[in-house]
C-alpha cells in the first residue's frame, strides 16, 4: 500500500462551544473509524503559517491557500485515496478542501 498526505486547506474558526467541539470530534472520529487501518497518522490541525518567498520575503497570512491540518493514510492508489477523502468531515464547510498527494519514499 502506498502512503498519501491529506492537506486540509481553508480558514475557519475552531468551535468554541463544547457541544460544537464534541460534534466536530465525533465526526472526525467516525470518519477515522470508517477508514480503519488506512489511517497511518491522524494528524492535527495547524495554526496560521508563514510563507517564505524567493528573496526572503515573508508572508504572515498563511499564503493564498492556508493549510488547516493534515492526515497520512494508506491506499492502493491516488484514486483510492481520493475516494477515501470524499467523506472527510472538513468538507461540510464550503470554505475548505482536501489536497491529496502521494508520499514518495526516498529511503
Amino acid at each position: 500500500m502506498a502512503k498519501f498526505l491529506y492537506v486540509y486547506h481553508g480558514s475557519g474558526k475552531m468551535p468554541t462551544d463544547e457541544a460544537e467541539r464534541k460534534a466536530a470530534m465525533d465526526a472526525w472520529n467516525g470518519w477515522y473509524g470508517k477508514l480503519g487501518s488506512a489511517v497511518v497518522d491522524g494528524g492535527n490541525p495547524v495554526g496560521m503559517s508563514k510563507t517564505v518567498l524567493p528573496g526572503g520575503k515573508v508572508e504572515n497570512n498563511g499564503g493564498s491557500n492556508p493549510t488547516a491540518g493534515y492526515t497520512i493514510i494508506e491506499a492502493t492508489d491516488i484514486d483510492d485515496a481520493v475516494a477515501k477523502a470524499k467523506n472527510c468531515p472538513i468538507l461540510t464547510d464550503p470554505g475548505f478542501s482536501v489536497e491529496i498527494a502521494p508520499i514518495i519514499e526516498m529511503m
